[in-house]
């Protein structure tokens, strides 16, 4: 189940769950805000598990969902993905520049919460890069730490890692 009804934000623009039809859409903002930020590497936007949501995302306990405006573009996106039985990773949470805001980061990050929550994760993982310096304010004013890690995505530079117990924000 969603954690929301797919319900206006403003007149032009909404957040849904993802569906195999966004792929491309998906992939394009992928493409646009990491060159914008400067964090594409060499893999660009050839994520794996994108090519099956379902597989990757909702069928393991994650969710994914976008952001679109009233002609059906994409204009944003973030996913939860189980890690373990116990972690979830907060990933692919971008939102191009007609997006930005508009309280959408906050609202797709309390919907991906909800769904760690209500899924049995105690933990939420994120890997980042500093440049992406308002996803990490957004990030630290829900509980989000900063954490150690030895093995980081080609493109981030930092973890932050939430401990769902108790934490309701």
């Amino acid at each position: 189940m969603p954690p929301h009804p797919a319900a206006p934000l403003s007149n032009r623009l909404l957040i849904r769950k993802a569906t195999k039809a966004d792929v491309v859409g998906i992939r394009s903002v992928l493409h646009s805000v990491r060159q914008e930020y400067g964090v594409l590497s060499a893999n660009g936007v050839d994520d794996p598990e994108l090519e099956d949501l379902e597989a990757s995302f909702f069928d393991r306990g994650g969710y994914f969902e976008v952001v679109v405006d009233g002609q059906g573009r994409i204009l944003g996106c973030a996913g939860l993905y189980r890690l373990t039985h116990l972690r979830a990773e907060l990933c692919k949470m971008y939102l191009e520049k007609p997006a930005r805001g508009h309280g959408l980061g906050k609202r797709m990050l309390k919907n991906l919460l909800a769904v760690a929550r209500r899924n049995g994760f105690r933990e939420v993982w994120l890997e980042t890069n500093c440049v992406l310096t308002e996803a990490i304010t957004l990030y630290r004013q829900h509980g989000f730490q900063p954490v150690e890690s030895d093995h980081l995505l080609p493109r981030c530079d930092q973890a932050f890692l939430l401990q769902l117990d108790g934490h309701m924000k």
